[in-house]
């Protein structure tokens, strides 16, 4: 049998692109198409900032930290008046750290009970204690005070606990140097 025969036969081996400009158009859509949508659906996957679970390391605030400098340098006058700090400055700036809570056993600022044994050993002990260090306390209470600073910061702490202190006396070349700050400072 020839093909002239059966005319369904070439109804059905027609497609749908019949022109050479419709092969052209199928060819470039079937390339351009599934680039697309695979770009969208990876746009859509990526929206948004999302970190591992557990991770902050990308966080612009990490990222600072990690860019933050080891150290500094920090320059002071060597003949620039001293000025002394209050016990209570001493103790708001380095003491009330563990004083304040009672964190490590330290005892707390006022509490009679807990600096009723320690007073009595008096202000010379206590002032031992509190420059070299005793428990978990550091020598100088973990900072960089003098040591006038440091009894100051004593007395208050035990006045507070109802200790009769007298605060130590500034000795005479601080004294003449303290004296002179304000002098100096009106003068400018």
């Amino acid at each position: 049998m020839s093909d002239a025969q059966h005319p369904e036969h070439e109804a059905n081996h027609e497609g749908p692109i019949r022109t050479p400009q419709q092969l052209i158009g199928a060819v470039v859509a079937s390339f351009v198409v599934p680039i697309v949508v695979i770009i969208m659906l990876a746009n859509f996957v990526d929206f948004g900032s999302k970190s591992g679970a557990g991770s902050d390391s990308m966080t612009a605030e990490a990222v600072a930290r990690r860019l933050q400098p080891v150290g500094s340098i920090v320059l002071k006058d060597a003949s620039a008046p001293v000025v002394l700090k209050t016990g209570e400055q001493v103790y708001t700036a380095q003491c009330a750290a563990c004083h304040a809570s009672g964190a490590a056993g330290a005892p707390k600022l006022g509490d009679a009970a807990a600096w009723g044994a320690r007073i009595k050993t008096g202000y010379d002990a206590l002032l031992t204690s509190a420059l070299k260090g005793k428990g978990a306390m550091g020598a100088q209470g973990g900072g960089e005070i003098s040591d006038l600073e440091i009894g100051r910061a004593v007395v208050y702490l035990a006045n507070q606990a109802g200790a009769k202190f007298a605060e130590p006396a500034v000795p005479a070349a601080a004294a003449a140097s303290a004296a002179s700050a304000p002098e100096a400072a009106a003068s400018k």
